[in-house]
């Protein structure tokens, strides 16, 4: 029995003709038998429902090009709607049963249920287009989001967009064809938001029509289409920015109105580095500004600081000033100074202690300074009295780290003196070492007193220099003393200044009895020791330079060298006036030596390190260019053109106007060896790609007589490629091939470039390559790797090391040389027993210290010629490496700035930058009372809510202040 046709069915003009044409077409098109069981047999894996819903969608598709505009506004409004339920779908749940007036609702828009035909739903769907021609679409939107999310509510993948892809072309051609009416705009603006996301997998490559059909569209709640669309999207306005800004081009819609709403999602959205890499890529980071809050700022500035090392300069710069800007936004102090520190922005600095009113936070500021080594003078404008003034400046000047680290000694009970015998442990090489008595001794006393001092550094007492004992086989600290030679005499005077290391006052009262030796390397030595105890501590007094200031003009070059080696360390970073106008004097003197000058540079350069100082460049460039060919051959002369190095240290491109000088000034076989060491500072902890490119083309050079660039360039790899753990990676590979391929000078720099990048911390692939370095056929080769496996494990104790250099020193026990650097490795890896670094990174290895990178490139140029400096007279520039150390703990103070013994989990760090939620820092943890050691890639956090940390930076000295909220529940 035959249906009755619906009135209702007719065409848009109401004549009954109007649906003839398209009757008979579909009779004729009628399937045959075979082609509806290849149908049935495509579809017969979809549900009852899913077909019906494929169905449907079908109907919406050829709806949508019906003459009738009221028609089409439902087909798209439905359409539409089925698409935006399904992203929601994917992270609802299910909302439970429809309700009978929904249901009653649903059969108005909808009759068909999943088992209606298709017929019945074109006539429903028509006679709702002729009944509710203005209001359409609103009941339907809720019900078609009710039947998706009970059809989908596991699909990761939603199938009405599933369905919908085989009529994308047909929509985009109906789109691109659509005939002038009243409704065009608002059928046009539905139609072009489902063609936005049905581009998100349909669009050509390169067309970018998911982003044209999105300005075109109603632009409305972009998060309702999904977060992969929102990306998707994200991505081809990249794409675009680019190809406008290659061709120069205006663009053809504003690109901003989308930008705009894709940040506010993302930051709403916890996918703040969507955010920032998207404002990056258009070149707008200032909508930061507008979006970011309190709930997102803190990972928003993490991405921003974390990124900006792989960005270049001056992008760098721009992204950690935006996190500065935001971090002062939302009063998050000690995060917003250690982004000045890393911008080295002095006003920047000033800002964050004249915004801050909390005094402990001010407290925990001037520890994050002192930290760094930055010298800083609180005024009157800074601080709220005098009281608070001196308080304040006190920390700065770090004058309780000596305090600090002793109770840090106390606590793990190694305050017991050491002998180097006891790091020797030649009983555990069971009589090998019988060789080395021939060995001469003075050598080897004069190695036991860096031994000594290395070990004992900090703790105030040893048994060679300050204690008489049986060990001193004289009752005094003056028959060891007596047991050095000529130079060995000022080594061991100044390693009274390493055992008594930061603690000013007892350090100058010891060492004055020196001062007024007859002997000029004694009292050379003690005015170096001046310098050491005074490194990395401030007084208003000025002691040092009340001391050495006299003793610079002195006629004996070992005098001088020891007062001029003491103001480079004591006031290393000072930017210091009064010492600039010394040392310059001495510059200008055309009569003074060659090893007189070189000192007084690198003092210079010292002092003044990464301030790009014009004045000092000057002279030091007049200085270099003073100097004759034979002079400029001379070891030490490498301390010259390393001193106007240290002026521009991470300055990067400010160092092209002095390197273009030198070119053309220098002699031509110190031209290159100048350019290598000034563009490895320049660029030093910068991971600039271009410049590691620079040197490893130098390194594939073959040397004209006479030159020596090679070595430094070899150091400026590991200088530039510090700063990060995926870049120290890279470079220990490269390294590895120069070590295969390259030239013999080139073999002899390569282990003091790993010892560089892996410093303080002792990884097992770099410690094999040492190890097997250490007995290489080369002498120079060999001691590089010795010396590289005391800076890897500096301060760290670690036992494979430990046992590596006692087999070495078996090994090597014939020559003095060789033993000597067993012997000076022995005592870095015990440096401080075990509590001190010499990484010139802090703050989770964010910040860069310029002083302490200023110390170690010194050591490491001069081992680039052992022979002559370090196995010369010129041993005590190992000395140098004081600038870098710093004690490696966590001390918890406080409100009072006593120390507050607190449980802490320590654990191997994460990098938690970009991942969702909050997901932990640490890993493979341990729970410890401070004051506790921190290893290299080691983090802390607290393990008690009783306490709220003033610095989320669990280093160095952290003020608690207890939790309010804080209940005990005992």
């Amino acid at each position: 029995m035959s249906k009755t046709p619906n009135p209702n069915s007719t065409g848009p003009s109401g004549n009954a003709d109007a649906g003839k044409p398209a009757r008979e077409e579909a009779t004729a098109k009628v399937p045959s038998k075979d082609s509806k069981k290849k149908a049935n047999k495509k579809y017969e894996h979809l549900s009852e429902e899913d077909l019906a819903l494929k169905q449907q969608l079908e109907l919406y598709v050829e709806r949508t090009q019906d003459a009738d505009p009221g028609l089409q506004k439902v087909a798209l409004e439905s359409m539409r709607q089925i698409s935006v339920s399904s992203e929601h779908c994917n992270r609802t749940e299910h909302s439970g049963r429809r309700t009978e007036a929904e249901e009653k609702r649903r059969s108005r828009l909808v009759p068909g249920s999943s088992r209606d035909s298709r017929r019945s739903s074109t006539l429903n769907l028509e006679g709702v287009a002729t009944e509710e021609k203005r209001s359409a679409g609103r009941e339907g939107e809720s019900l078609q989001k009710q039947e998706i999310q009970t059809a989908t509510i596991s699909m990761t993948v939603p199938k009405p967009l599933k369905f919908l892809r085989p009529h994308y072309g047909t929509l985009k051609r109906f789109y691109e064809k659509m005939p002038d009416s009243d409704l065009k705009a608002l059928t046009s603006t539905l139609l072009a938001d489902i063609l936005s996301v049905l581009a998100l997998t349909m669009s050509a490559e390169g067309e970018r029509e998911s982003l044209k059909y999105r300005v075109l569209g109603s632009q409305g709640d972009i998060g309702s289409w999904g977060h992969e669309y929102v990306r998707n999207l994200a991505g081809e306005i990249g794409q675009e920015y680019a190809k406008l800004e290659s061709e120069g081009e205006r663009p053809l819609y504003d690109l901003m109105v989308p930008v705009q709403q894709i940040v506010s999602f993302n930051l709403k959205h916890n996918a703040e580095p969507d955010a920032v890499d998207l404002l990056i890529e258009v070149e707008d980071l200032d909508l930061l500004l507008e979006h970011v809050d309190s709930s997102n700022c803190k990972r928003t500035c993490s991405y921003l600081t974390s990124f900006a090392k792989y960005l270049p300069w001056p992008d760098d710069i721009l992204a950690l000033d935006y996190a500065y800007t935001i971090y002062m936004m939302f009063e998050e102090y000690p995060l917003a100074l250690v982004t000045a520190l890393a911008l080295d922005n002095m006003e920047s600095i000033k800002k964050v202690f004249t915004s801050c009113d909390d005094n402990l936070q001010k407290r925990q500021l001037c520890y994050i300074l002192a930290r760094h080594g930055q010298t800083f003078d609180l005024d009157e404008k800074l601080c709220a009295s005098d009281e608070d003034r001196e308080a304040l400046q006190e920390i700065v000047n770090n004058v309780k780290l000596s305090e600090g680290y002793l109770a840090l000694a106390r606590d793990i009970e190694v305050m017991e003196p050491k002998i180097p015998d006891d790091i020797y442990k030649r009983h555990l090489l069971d009589g090998r070492a019988s060789g080395e008595q021939s060995v001469n001794s003075a050598t080897q006393n004069l190695a036991a007193t860096f031994v000594n001092a290395f070990v004992n550094a900090g703790f105030g007492q040893d048994k060679l220099m300050t204690i008489p004992s049986e060990a001193t086989s004289g009752g005094s600290s003056t028959s060891w003393l007596f047991k050095n030679k000529e130079h060995g005499k000022a080594s061991a005077a100044a390693s009274l200044g390493m055992i008594l290391l930061w603690d000013v006052d007892s350090g100058l009262a010891q060492l004055d009895k020196y001062l007024h030796s007859t002997d000029t390397h004694v009292v050379a030595g003690a005015l170096l020791g001046v310098g050491i105890v005074n490194c990395g501590i401030k007084n208003d007094l000025e002691p040092a330079l009340a001391l050495l200031s006299d003793y610079v003009r002195k006629d004996d070059p070992s005098i001088r060298i020891g007062a001029i080696m003491g103001l480079g360390l004591s006031y290393a970073g000072a930017r210091n006036e009064e010492i600039s106008s010394i040392l310059i004097h001495i510059l200008e003197d055309n009569k003074v030596s060659l090893d007189v000058i070189a000192f007084t540079a690198i003092s210079l350069g010292l002092v003044y390190v990464g301030s790009c100082h014009h004045e000092i460049a000057q002279e030091l460039i007049y200085a270099l260019t003073d100097r004759s060919e034979a002079e400029l051959g001379e070891p030490l002369a490498r301390l010259l053109p390393l001193a106007l190095g240290l002026l521009y240290l991470g300055k990067q491109d400010d160092i092209e106007a002095i390197a273009d000088l030198l070119k053309t000034t220098l002699h031509k076989k110190i031209r290159k060896h100048c350019d290598m060491i000034l563009h490895s500072c320049a660029y030093a902890g910068t991971g600039n790609v271009l410049k590691v490119q620079h040197f490893l083309g130098q390194c594939g050079q073959h040397l004209v007589k006479g030159e020596s660039f090679q070595g430094p360039a070899v150091l400026g790899i590991a200088m530039v490629a510090m700063s990060e753990e995926l870049g120290i990676e890279m470079t220990i590979r490269s390294l590895e091939h120069l070590l295969q391929y390259g030239d013999q000078n080139i073999r002899r720099a390569v282990p003091l470039a790993l010892g560089l990048l892996c410093i303080s911390n002792p990884k097992v692939n770099v410690m094999d390559t040492l190890s097997r370095l250490s007995r290489d056929s080369d002498i120079e080769v060999a001691m590089a790797a010795i010396i590289s496996l005391g800076l890897i494990g500096a301060g760290t104790n670690n036992a494979r090391i430990a046992g590596m250099l006692r087999n070495l020193s078996n090994y090597h026990c014939r020559d003095p040389n060789l033993l000597f650097c067993v012997r000076i490795a022995q005592g870095l890896v015990h440096l401080g027993k075990g509590l001190i670094t010499l990484s010139p990174y802090h703050s989770e290895r964010f910040l860069l210290s310029p002083t302490a990178l200023g110390g170690l490139i010194i050591m490491l140029h001069m081992c680039l010629d052992m022979k002559s400096i370090i196995l010369g007279k010129y041993h005590y520039v190992l000395y140098f490496l004081t600038l870098a150390m710093q004690p490696r703990m966590l001390m918890t103070v406080d409100e009072k700035l006593n120390p507050l013994s607190v449980a802490v989990r320590v654990g191997q760090g994460v990098d938690v930058i970009g991942q969702a939620g909050r997901p932990k820092t640490i890993t493979g943890f341990q729970t410890h009372l401070t004051p506790v050691l921190l290893a290299a890639g080691e983090r802390a956090e607290l393990a008690t809510e009783k306490y709220i940390p003033v610095s989320p930076i669990l280093e160095g000295f952290v003020i608690l202040k207890e939790n309010p909220e804080y209940r005990d529940d005992n």
